[in-house]
């Protein structure tokens, strides 16, 4: 029996149309109730007013700041990413800055953030966050053969609102030993084993005990000058000593940021901006905060929007090289 039904064949040259897909199928994208609850403006107010219903699309400042905030957010592809905080001299705003990147960061991500104190004397990280114990890097330091839980390492920690840990150093000015390479070691081995991320808040200088195993083992630095011409200059002899010294990956992929302690300044910000943006991956400038100034405890609420908005910056800048796989044979 013959087959008399029609075949529909292709034509080999016939053209293949292509339908290019530009906006994600998502829900976030096809649901107009999906769309986040405006933060402020004529937006919010439009929104409030009809009692939800209706909600109008991001400004350019909101899609910037979820931009930032994704970035933060970026998964640790190596399950642990250290960060070294440092300047060649202090009262630049260094512990601070580690505070605050540290709280944003805890504030965003679901997994764990710490901040140790690896100044080789007295350091001032524990001040920065309401105190919850006693212990410090020393004592842990003592009871490292018994730590083998994220419980046992928590009794070491204080921790802030954010969710960010801290590990203090020794206030006691009496202790005469201080905090070296095979210290740091040892408690960056631990560290490793309970949290994502550690930020080191090192000690000034580059050349005290624990510097060179802080240097050696961080993934980056974030680099701390006051808006200040001697600031500026200590920074770039920092680059300059690392550079000279073998970390010169370390100063690509490094942060600059750049600390106004002072509401006015006659520096020009741009153009340190512009020579650090020239050696480094990221430069930020964190403005004057009164909140900052008082020293004390950093609390990401009381700072001013402005500020907020530089750290977040200064996490999402950070958060870009935790997708990264560093060789971990250190």
């Amino acid at each position: 029996m013959t087959d008399t039904s029609p075949h529909i064949q292709s034509s080999p040259s016939a053209p293949v149309e292509q339908f290019q897909e530009t906006v994600p199928l998502t829900a976030e994208h096809l649901l107009i109730n999906r769309r986040p609850e405006p933060a402020g403006g004529w937006r919010r107010l439009v929104w409030q007013l009809s009692g939800g219903r209706i909600i109008p699309s991001e400004s350019a400042a909101e899609v910037e700041r979820r931009t930032l905030m994704a970035q933060a957010q970026t998964a640790v592809a190596s399950g642990h990413h250290r960060i070294a905080v440092m300047s060649l001299k202090g009262g630049v705003g260094k512990t601070t800055t580690t505070v605050a990147l540290g709280n944003t960061l805890a504030s965003l991500r679901g997994d764990r953030v710490i901040a140790i104190d690896a100044n080789p004397d007295r350091g001032t990280l524990g001040l920065k966050v309401k105190s919850e114990t006693a212990a410090t890097i020393r004592t842990l330091l003592s009871e490292a053969p018994h730590i083998v839980r994220y419980a046992d390492a928590r009794a070491f920690t204080s921790q802030s609102p954010a969710r960010l840990e801290v590990l203090a150093s020794d206030t006691d000015p009496a202790v005469s030993e201080a905090f070296n390479a095979e210290d740091y070691r040892t408690v960056a081995g631990l560290i490793e084993r309970y949290y994502s991320i550690c930020i080191t808040d090192c000690g000034t200088g580059l050349l005290h005990g624990a510097m060179g195993a802080t240097l050696e083992l961080a993934d980056q630095i974030v680099l701390v000058s006051l808006v200040a011409v001697d600031g500026a200059s200590s920074a770039a002899a920092t680059l300059d000593w690392l550079t000279a010294h073998g970390y010169s990956d370390l100063v690509k992929n490094a942060i600059v940021v750049l600390n106004a302690v002072e509401p006015k300044s006659d520096v020009d910000v741009a153009l340190l901006e512009r020579h650090f943006n020239s050696r480094c991956r990221a430069v930020i400038r964190v403005p004057y905060d009164p909140h900052l100034k008082e020293g004390a405890e950093v609390d990401l609420v009381r700072l001013r929007p402005t500020t907020r908005g530089a750290y977040l910056r200064l996490a999402a800048a950070a958060g870009q090289a935790f997708g990264l796989r560093p060789d971990r044979s250190n």
